[in-house]
């Protein structure tokens, strides 16, 4: 097996070339993919190196290249909501498979904390950035704008004028998925729970709502919580709303903290559930799972949105007019649990 000849210290480029009897150049552009090499010349570069035990020195094609090699995760969506106590909720979900997705392409991925201002993401050395669910004038995405950099969206941006690709989360789909699934088991008056802003969950679970409840002859009921608040917001919110409306027999919670608070404020006004009122939500994670009783949800395809977003970002860097401007997982999917679990009532 070829050696460097040079001790301890470990091989250079221009070990590689020696051994290979090529120049430095042809060495890096084999390795890099990049210029005019013949393929078995590149094949025998990169079999050389790989007996030598040569690895690139990353920092170094970072600064020739101009690049950071790394992408953001960021959000404007607040910890209470986006990820819990635990940090395992939506927005670490989604961290993990575009961390993994990522670095398939070489790129690290950068997780941000919750963006509410000041300049989190000035201070950060990126190439670009998946912006998670963003509000109407977006503190992330607007950050983004001012440095210049590009980015996609992981569901669809509401900020007028804001034409980033995006990967579509189908909120409205998702609120008709349960609202049906509501309906199927013996729902009459089911109750709206959403955030108080304006991201496109909210906004476009609101108007499947409003187009369910006129088809089905429902009276609308739609409650609106901080999402700062978290689960006291959703208790808060479900308490008021089961005062003023004891006849709401469902609520879709849209966020997971909220559900569990409302479920909460259901057994505090002296009902249970589902029996007496059922309790669904959107996001099929830990929360759901682990609540008292497992909460009714929708499997998001959260694995396959998040790559879907890293892949249309490194589309954009790569200045690849092919990539799509709009991503779209697989169908959502209700996953029924006893949250939700009766008899359809008889009329």
């Amino acid at each position: 097996m070829p050696t460097s000849g040079s001790g301890s210290r470990p091989p250079t480029i221009a070990d590689v070339a020696r051994v290979a009897g090529v120049s430095r150049t042809t060495v890096s552009h084999a390795l890099n993919g990049l210029g005019k090499v013949d393929p078995r010349t590149r094949e025998r570069i990169k079999q050389v190196a790989a007996e030598l035990g040569y690895r690139p020195n990353l920092r170094a094609q970072r600064l020739r290249r101009g690049q950071a090699k790394a992408i953001a995760l960021a959000s404007s969506m607040p910890f209470a909501v986006a990820g819990g106590p635990s940090r395992l909720g939506f927005y670490m979900e989604v961290a993990a498979a575009a961390a993994e997705s990522a670095l398939l392409h070489g790129y690290a991925l950068v997780l941000v904390p919750p963006v509410q201002s000041g300049s989190a993401l000035y201070s950060v050395d990126i190439d670009g950035a998946i912006v998670v669910e963003p509000d109407a004038d977006d503190v992330a995405a607007a950050q983004l704008r001012e440095r210049g950099l590009p980015y996609v969206t992981l569901g669809r941006p509401v900020s007028p004028g804001d034409d980033a690709p995006y990967v579509d989360l189908r909120g409205g789909r998702v609120a008709e998925l349960l609202l049906t699934h509501l309906h199927e088991q013996g729902a009459q008056r089911p109750a709206l729970i959403i955030g108080s802003g304006s991201r496109h969950s909210s906004v476009d679970a609101l108007a499947a709502y409003e187009r369910v409840a006129e088809e089905r002859g429902w009276t609308p009921v739609v409650a609106r919580a901080p999402e700062s608040g978290g689960e006291q917001a959703g208790y808060e919110r479900c308490a008021a709303l089961l005062a003023e409306h004891p006849e709401v027999d469902a609520v879709c919670a849209l966020v997971d903290a909220f559900a569990v608070g409302a479920v909460r404020a259901i057994r505090d006004s002296g009902r249970t559930v589902p029996d007496d009122v059922m309790v669904v939500t959107r996001y099929d994670g830990l929360r759901a799972r682990t609540c008292e009783p497992p909460l009714t949800a929708v499997d998001l395809h959260l694995d396959r949105a998040a790559s879907d977003a890293v892949e249309l970002l490194l589309g954009r860097l790569r200045g690849d007019t092919a990539t799509p401007a709009v991503a779209v997982p697989p169908e959502p999917r209700v996953v029924a649990r006893a949250s939700s679990a009766r008899e359809p009532r008889t009329v």
